[in-house]
């Protein structure tokens, strides 16, 4: 369950109100002027794995046939990149 606490209190005690959340996983609603404008939680895990895993979960997406052709349409749309000499000093 958050704990609520006001915009006040959170410039006050912005310091141990992180380590709370850090430390002990908890959750605050932050409110100002009586409305609730931001919640303060733990960072969730991101997802780790092998390009073999990810390949694994989207090989059973839908495929468009027409991907490929929209992508060369794009290309042959846009002008040819320009070379661009690196300074050297």
């Amino acid at each position: 369950m958050a704990t609520r606490i006001t915009a006040a209190e959170l410039n006050r005690k912005l310091s141990e109100i992180l380590s709370r959340v850090r430390y002990r996983g908890e959750t605050f609603l932050v409110d100002h002027n009586g409305e609730t404008v931001a919640t303060i939680e733990p960072v969730r895990p991101v997802p780790s794995g092998s390009w073999r895993a990810f390949a694994e979960r989207v090989r059973h997406l839908p495929r468009d046939p027409s991907f490929a052709d929209d992508l060369e349409t794009i290309q042959q749309g846009q002008s040819p990149a320009q070379h661009i000499r690196a300074r050297t000093s």
